[in-house]
Order: C-alpha cells, then structure tokens, then sequence
C-alpha cells in the first residue's frame, strides 16, 4: 500500500472504531470532510471492500440517526438561553 491508500484506510479505522461521523473523523485526523467522505465512499471501495461494508455500516447509521441529533442540539440551546435568562432576572 502507498500513502493514499494508508490513509485511507485510517481514516475508515476510525470511523469503524469510533462509530464517528464524517465530520468527527475529519476534525480528529485533520483532514477535510469533503476529503474523508470521498475517500470513504468512493476511494474505500477499490482498496479494500470488507473495511468499505463495515464503514458504510457506520455511515447509514449515523445518517439515519442525525435528525435526532440535530433535535437534541437545539433543545440545549434553547434550554441553555432559558438558563441564561433565568440567571439574568434573577439578578434584578
């Protein structure tokens, strides 16, 4: 294997072993999103099929769990704003 091809399949590693998205993955090996999504998608296929299955695993599941998170993120930002303005009335 050459560099590309290592990397490559570091990046799908880390996806597998820590069920992480594109985005975790791409922030932790410091990499572009649009890069790992490539490689991972696309690249993975032709260099090694078993790890691009188990990626790909990863990947639907994470997509079919995103608009939870989505959801959750925005009630903690608004429970957090509520706090903050509790805080600030409290003080009057």
């Amino acid at each position: 294997m050459n560099w590309f091809e290592d990397r490559i399949c570091e990046e799908a590693s880390y996806i597998i072993t820590h069920k992480a998205t594109v985005r975790d993955a791409a922030k932790a090996l410091c990499i572009g999103k649009s890069t790992i999504h490539k490689d991972v998608t696309d690249r993975l296929k032709s260099i090694n099929p078993g790890l691009y299955g188990s990626v790909r695993e990863v990947l639907n599941t994470n997509k079919a769990e995103r608009h939870l998170r989505g959801g959750k993120a925005t009630h903690d930002k608004y429970a957090s704003l509520r706090q903050c303005a509790g805080d600030i009335t409290a003080d009057r």
